[in-house]
C-alpha cells in the first residue's frame, strides 16, 4: 500500500481564507473541481473507525527501577529507596508508591525488555516515536514522521466530529519539535490538533473551537445558500454530483462549526466523582480529555505528563519539570515520591475507566518515555538545592512501557532485566515491536509506505513484529 503525498503548496488557508475561498467556489465551480469534490466528499462519509490509541509520554525517561522494574536483590546502590509491593496478580511486583496500580494489574501489561541505543533526549524522542535510527542522534526535528502522523495520514479519509489527531501539553511546550512531534515529509495537514494548558483549572478554555460572531453569521449565511440551491440541484443532477458537493460542504460546516467537539472538549460535562477519580490536577484531567476524545472518535490521542508541579502545587527544591531526573536535576527518590501518587491516580483511572464504559477492546493505552534511568545510582550536587543527592542518568539499555486494554491479554509481565536492570535478559524487545502491536491493533497495514520528498517510498516500519504474548 503506497500513499503520495500530496503536491508541495504554500501550505494550509487560514479559516477566514477558508471561509471566502469556500463563499466564492460556490459561483464558479469547474468540472475537474466537481470531481475533486465527489471524492473528497466519499471520504468524508467514511465511518468513524472503531479502534484508537491513547499514547502517554513521559518526557525526560522514567527510572524503571524506581517504577516497574524493581530489584530488591540488587545491591543498594542499583536498589535504591523503594520496595516493592505485590499487586493482583501474583508474580507482578512494582514499586510501593504506586498502590493503585497493584489493585488493577489484571488490566494491564508491562513491557520489561524494551531498549535501543540512543542516549541523548533528542536522539531518545526520535528513536522511540519514528520507529527509525534518526540520522542527527541529537534535536528534537524528525527526519521521519512521528507514529501519530502515520495514523493521521492513514485515516485521513475517516470522518469525525473531533480531531482525529490531538495531543495535550503543558504551556510552552506546543511546539511541533519540542518532543519530536514531527510529521517530516508528511506535511503539516498530519500534525496533531494541541491542546495547550491545565485543564484542571476552572478558566481553561480549548482554543480555536469557538467561531467569532463574524465568522459564524458567515456560516449562517453559507447554510442559507446551500439550502437555496438544495431544489435546484435536486433537479439539475441526475449523477449525484450535487449530492456530494453537499456532503463535502456539510462536512466542512461542521468542523468549522465544531459544536460537537467543543461538547468533547468539556470537561465540566463529566460528573465530578469522575473528575475527582481522575484527579483535579493537569495529568488527571488531560487523561479523562483522553477518554472523551476517543469515545468522540479521535484515532490517536497524545497526553504528555511532564511536570506535576502545577495548579497550585508547589515545585521543591529538590524536584525537577519532568521525568530526567539527573542528580543536579533533583532528589530522585524525593521527587519520584512526589510526582507518583499524581502518576498512580491518572493511569489507573484512565484503565478503570476504559474498562468500565466498555473501551477496553476499543481503544489501547500505551505508557512510556524514552528511555529508562541507570541501574547504578549517581549522586552530584544539585543545581538548585547546592547540595550532594542521588540521580539517576539516560539509559536506553533498558526501560518498562505499560499498555492497557486494546483486546490484549492483561495481567502479564512480558520479558525481563537482568539481576541490576541494566539489559534485556528475556525476550529483547525494540520500539518497534511496540509500534508494530499498536499498527496491528488499529488496523494498520504494516507494509504500508509514504513517499519522502524526493519521492522514495518509505515504510511505515522497517522491521518489528507484534508482541506475541499480548495477542
Amino acid at each position: 500500500m503506497m500513499i503520495r503525498p500530496t503536491p508541495i503548496c504554500p501550505g494550509p488557508p487560514s479559516r477566514r481564507e477558508f471561509l471566502r475561498l469556500g463563499l466564492a467556489a460556490l459561483g464558479g465551480i469547474g468540472l475537474g473541481q466537481i470531481t475533486a469534490l465527489r471524492a473528497a466528499a466519499g471520504r468524508a462519509g467514511k465511518t468513524v473507525p472503531d479502534t484508537s490509541v491513547i499514547f502517554v509520554w513521559l518526557p525526560g525517561g522514567p527510572p524503571h527501577l524506581d517504577t516497574y522494574d524493581p530489584k530488591p536483590d540488587a545491591p543498594a546502590e542499583y536498589r535504591g529507596e523503594f520496595r516493592p509491593i505485590h499487586t493482583n496478580i501474583s508474580g507482578i511486583d512494582i514499586c510501593e508508591h504506586l498502590p493503585l496500580h497493584a489493585k488493577v494489574a489484571d488490566k494491564f501489561a508491562l513491557i520489561r525488555s524494551i531498549a535501543h541505543t540512543f542516549a541523548d533526549h533528542g536522539g531518545g524522542h526520535k528513536r522511540f516515536l519514528t520507529g527509525r535510527d534518526p540520522l542527527e542522534p541529537t534535536g528534537f526535528v524528525n527526519d521521519y514522521p512521528m507514529v501519530g502522523s502515520m495514523v493521521a495520514k492513514v485515516r485521513q479519509q475517516f470522518h469525525s466530529t473531533v480531531p482525529n489527531y490531538v495531543a495535550a501539553v503543558d504551556g510552552g511546550r506546543q511546539g511541533i519539535d519540542t518532543f519530536s512531534f514531527g510529521s517530516a515529509y508528511l506535511g503539516p495537514s498530519t500534525h496533531p490538533f494541541v491542546v495547550v494548558g491545565d485543564l484542571s483549572n476552572k478558566d481553561f478554555r480549548v482554543q480555536n473551537l469557538s467561531l467569532l460572531p463574524a465568522v459564524e453569521a458567515q456560516l449562517k449565511d453559507r447554510v442559507e445558500l446551500l439550502k437555496g440551491l438544495d431544489s435546484l440541484n435536486r433537479d439539475i443532477d441526475g449523477s449525484g454530483t450535487m449530492h456530494a458537493m453537499d456532503a463535502f460542504e456539510r462536512h466542512g460546516l461542521e468542523l468549522l462549526n465544531a459544536g460537537d467537539a467543543q461538547k468533547a472538549f468539556d470537561l465540566s460535562r463529566e460528573p465530578e466523582k469522575v473528575r475527582e477519580r481522575y484527579g483535579m490536577h493537569v495529568w488527571g484531567q488531560r487523561a479523562l480529555l483522553a477518554r472523551r476524545l476517543v469515545e468522540s472518535g479521535a484515532s490517536f490521542v497524545t497526553i504528555v505528563l511532564e511536570n506535576p508541579y502545577q495548579g497550585g502545587i508547589p515545585m521543591p527544591a529538590d524536584g525537577t519539570y519532568n521525568w530526567d531526573s539527573h542528580a543536579v536535576n533533583c532528589h530522585l527518590f524525593n521527587d519520584t515520591r512526589r510526582r507518583l501518587p499524581y502518576y498512580d491516580r491518572t493511569i489507573t483511572a484512565l484503565i478503570e475507566d476504559l474498562y468500565a464504559r466498555g473501551l477496553d477492546r476499543q481503544v489501547l493505552l500505551i505508557v512510556t518515555g524514552e528511555f529508562g534511568r541507570t541501574p547504578r545510582i549517581e549522586y552530584s550536587v544539585g543545581t538548585q538545592t547546592k547540595v550532594k543527592q542521588p540521580g539517576r542518568d539516560h539509559w536506553p539499555s533498558a526501560m518498562s512501557v505499560l499498555v492497557s486494554g486494546g483486546g490484549l491479554k492483561m495481567g502479564q509481565i512480558v520479558g525481563s532485566t537482568n539481576a541490576k536492570g541494566e539489559h534485556p535478559k528475556d525476550r529483547p524487545l525494540t520500539p518497534n515491536d511496540l509500534w508494530a502491536t499498536a499498527f496491528r491493533h488499529l488496523g494498520i497495514d504494516q507494509n504500508t509506505s509514504f513517499l519522502d520528498h524526493r519521492g522514495r517510498p518509505m515504510p511505515i516500519l522497517t522491521d518489528g513484529d507484534p508482541i506475541g504474548e499480548l495477542l
